[in-house]
């Protein structure tokens, strides 16, 4: 597969992932339908040819875009979708913090992807933590020299989606635990600063939408009826 584009999408299969918490000690399944998903992370290039930004606090076209909140993400997904020609996908109100973002299912435009789907879509139908050796697969802070990495350097998994552990985590579309953290938001996959136990498929951490820091990024979805390629 050529990323070399930086907008090269997989077809993921349906299927069924069981998420869990280990704060609570909860466990849940869920079925999806087939999606598609980003091979890598939004870039730098990619994310300023979109919207004409650069954020972050490191310069490079193919590293990950980094120091971007959820609330960017979700913006970023919606001028996307309208360079593309698509129905965006988020409606948001004048005031985001005080009126929200809705998702509307039925558009084809780009998305974050659930948590169910990006740790469905990490674990490429590996029982696993981890869907191959850590340091063949993910930037960490044993091998990353503790900075950013360019996209794609270390080895896909078997559905060809690289950078799935480490280098960026990355931003889901859900709230964490509304009724104890109201709107703090999913992340996964763990980056580039952290210790091997947080690059697992499994891993879940929680921050504020609003939240930027360097080793924060995300990938984009689509439904698999979007016209996009």
């Amino acid at each position: 597969m050529d990323i070399s584009g930086d907008t090269a999408m997989v077809t993921v299969p349906a299927g069924r992932v069981t998420l869990s918490d280990r704060r609570t000690a909860r466990s849940w399944p869920v079925d999806l339908a087939p999606y598609r998903l980003a091979a890598i992370p939004v870039t730098q290039e990619r994310y300023a040819t979109v919207t004409g930004q650069r954020p972050g606090g490191t310069e490079g076209d193919r590293l990950p875009v980094e120091g971007v909140s959820w609330w960017d993400a979700v913006r970023y997904c919606n001028a996307l979708s309208a360079r593309e020609w698509l129905a965006p996908a988020y409606r948001i109100g004048p005031d985001p913090e005080a009126d929200g973002v809705e998702w509307d299912a039925s558009a084809d435009g780009y998305r974050l992807p659930t948590e169910a789907e990006w740790e469905h879509a990490c674990r490429a139908g590996t029982p696993g933590a981890r869907y191959g050796p850590l340091d063949e697969i993910a930037w960490h802070r044993g091998n990353s020299g503790e900075r950013v990495r360019e996209v794609g350097g270390r080895r896909p998994n078997a559905w060809g989606l690289y950078d799935m552990l480490g280098n960026v985590w990355e931003w889901c579309w859900d709230q964490y635990d509304p009724e104890v953290y109201g709107t703090y938001r999913v992340l996964r996959g763990g980056g580039w600063f952290d210790e091997r136990w947080s690059c697992r498929a499994s891993v879940r951490r929680r921050s504020h939408p609003t939240l930027r820091i360097d080793d924060v990024g995300f990938r984009v979805a689509l439904p698999l009826s979007s016209p996009a390629v």
